[in-house]
């Protein structure tokens, strides 16, 4: 009880330096001068280890974006956290916000979150949406719903999951969605800022959840029959997990989440794995001070990171790069990084990350979701009050 408290008023304290790397509504960047329009702006070069990119603002129109997804047309639906989601199309640009959205609880980090397509859209139709959902009190919790997109509206939503317990807190929801080869549905979660519970498998928090895709449990999930533990859970001890992606090449789900000052990580998550928040960890609280429960960096029976990064860039987002229109990004990993402002390559030789690049550090943008479109660009979503979602290629 004594070390909930001390997370709880450390997070009160420090909440400013919490939004500024976590992903909350930080200070705007000095490169937002140019208009609330809305409109395209012309390209401009940017510098990179493969050559001059072409960098390209599709829309200055978005209010704090948090996760997009194309669909076959190539067009893309963008969510946006104070509970809007926009259809934009090169034609037509940005859409009126859609209707049949749900009510989320748009404070601290929470509000809308990702968005995923059902993996048979072409045929079903269905929409899947994280956010943070309202209590009947002031407590909140992620969930998700999946809905038909019906022309410029959501239908027949259904809520598939919902975080258990509901808490009063605005910090660390997650959450990405990420479809397997095989249709299975994972969810990535924050630990809502109760560190203990990051370790106890009596509830959601800091967990990776493995859903059937309508919310049912997968009967081999890692503790489906423990009376001990809840069912949906895949692996846990995480603290803030941001981004997800399918590895294309393996078939493998990889998430990041943020470290608290310091030791941001990369994760291959396995089931039944334990990956140690708080008990192992590469950072240190905001107040400079240890976090109280952290017996190190590593810990016999605990999973170490994949990758860590010893000062935390606040990573958002993250995608695989398999496309042939860049040979020369084939094997990469581009994680967003929001306190550091700028995209990450990450580059691989099998699982292993071998190098590191940083790109449009010179522009200064929150990155908050990166994806590969159906044309092998690069597409981002930057973090403002006039965020824009960019087109990034050679």
């Amino acid at each position: 009880m004594r070390s909930i408290l001390f997370g709880l008023i450390t997070c009160l304290i420090l909440s400013a330096c919490n939004a500024a790397t976590n992903g909350s509504n930080g200070p705007q960047s000095a490169a937002n001068e140019d208009t609330a329009s809305g409109q395209s702006l012309p390209p401009t070069s940017v510098s990179s280890q493969i050559g001059k990119l072409k960098l390209q603002t599709l829309t200055t129109a978005l209010s704090h974006p948090w996760g997009m997804a194309f669909l076959p047309d190539g067009s893309v639906l963008i969510s946006e956290r104070a509970g809007r989601l926009r259809h934009y199309t090169a034609e037509g640009g940005l859409s009126a916000p859609l209707q049949g959205v749900p009510a989320v609880k748009a404070e601290g980090q929470g509000g809308l979150l990702d968005v995923a397509l059902s993996p048979q859209f072409e045929s079903d139709r269905l929409v899947y949406l994280s956010y943070a959902e309202p209590g009947d009190d002031d407590s909140s919790g992620t969930a998700v719903i999946r809905a038909k997109l019906d022309g410029q509206a959501l239908t027949d939503a259904q809520v598939i999951f919902r975080q258990s317990p509901k808490i009063v807190s605005g910090h660390h929801y997650g959450s990405r969605l990420i479809f397997d080869r095989d249709g299975f549905l994972f969810i990535s979660l924050g630990d809502r800022g109760q560190r203990p519970m990051a370790q106890e498998l009596n509830n959601h928090m800091g967990t990776l959840i493995r859903l059937n895709a309508d919310g049912s449990v997968p009967a081999d999930n890692p503790f489906v029959g423990r009376d001990d533990a809840l069912p949906e859970i895949w692996s846990y001890g995480h603290r803030n997990q941001q981004g997800g992606a399918l590895n294309p090449w393996t078939g493998a789900v990889w998430t990041h989440e943020h470290g608290p000052r310091g030791g941001d990580e990369v994760n291959v998550p396995q089931a039944g794995k334990n990956y140690g928040w708080p008990i192992i960890t590469h950072g240190i609280n905001y107040s400079g001070l240890p976090i109280p429960e952290a017996e190190g960096k590593a810990k016999p029976g605990l999973e170490s990171p994949h990758y860590v990064w010893e000062v935390s860039p606040a990573v958002s987002g993250m995608a695989f790069y398999a496309h042939d229109k860049v040979p020369a990004w084939q094997h990469s990993l581009f994680v967003g990084a929001m306190a550091q402002r700028a995209l990450i390559r990450l580059s691989l030789e099998g699982d292993t990350v071998v190098a590191e690049e940083r790109l449009l550090e010179k522009q200064g943008w929150r990155i908050r979701d990166v994806e590969v479109g159906p044309d092998g660009a690069l597409y981002l979503l930057t973090d403002e009050e006039q965020g824009r979602l960019l087109k990034l290629e050679p």
